[in-house]
Order: structure tokens, then C-alpha cells, then sequence
């Protein structure tokens, strides 16, 4: 079991940036972040693998979130910039021991942070 506690969310101006972390208690080859905006399902944002060599993101985001992971401290990043209203959302940090195909869905994955909260105002 592995638990994941994700912080950094806030609530920022459109343009602005954010940084969420997230901290795992242990190692998997394959951690990414989704979101989940009221009345809408569970997307993926980005996720990252084999140790940091290879990155997805969602097109919506693409260009202005960058993920990132730290294996020594076992933290995974979103650095989110030039963010948008349509970016609010409850944002998930999740963790898998197998990375595959299609890795924005949902059921794809073992482990699921309780998640931070970005606003981001018009």
C-alpha cells in the first residue's frame, strides 16, 4: 500500500502559476495527476515514468504544466503556469506499479491521494 498526500493548491489569478507536490511513502515506477471539476468526470493531467525519462499530458494542458518527480524524497511536482478558469479543480496525485497504455484512465491506477484544491479566478 502506498499513501500519497498531495498539497500546494490554492486559489490564484488567471496567469498565475501553482506548484503541487505530492508525497508518496514509497515507490512506484509510474505516478501522474488527474482533476475533477464539479458535475465533470475524473481527467487525466499528466503522469511520468521509468524514473523520470518519460512524460504524457493531457492537450489542454500541454505547454503549461510541466510534472516532474524527485525519486530521492519520493515527491512528485505539477508546476502549473498560465493557468486558466477553466483549471479549477480538485487535483489528484495517484500512483500505479505498472505503467501502460492509455494512462488517462482512471482505473488504470493502484493509489489515490485525497486531493488539493486549485480556483483559479476570471
Amino acid at each position: 500500500q502506498v499513501r500519497l498526500v498531495e498539497s500546494g493548491g490554492d486559489s490564484v489569478q488567471t496567469g498565475g502559476s501553482l506548484r503541487l507536490s505530492c508525497r508518496a511513502s514509497g515507490y512506484t515506477s509510474c505516478v501522474g495527476w488527474f482533476r475533477q471539476a464539479p458535475r465533470k468526470e475524473r481527467e487525466g493531467v499528466a503522469r511520468i515514468y521509468d524514473g523520470g525519462g518519460v512524460t504524457d499530458y493531457a492537450d489542454s494542458v500541454n505547454g503549461r504544466f510541466t510534472i516532474s518527480r524527485d525519486n530521492t524524497k519520493n515527491t512528485l511536482f505539477l508546476q502549473m503556469n498560465s493557468l486558466r478558469p477553466e483549471d479549477t479543480a480538485m487535483y489528484y496525485c495517484t500512483a500505479s506499479y505498472r505503467c501502460g497504455g492509455a494512462w488517462h484512465i482512471p482505473e488504470r491506477y493502484d493509489f489515490w491521494g485525497q486531493g488539493t484544491q486549485v480556483n483559479v479566478t476570471a
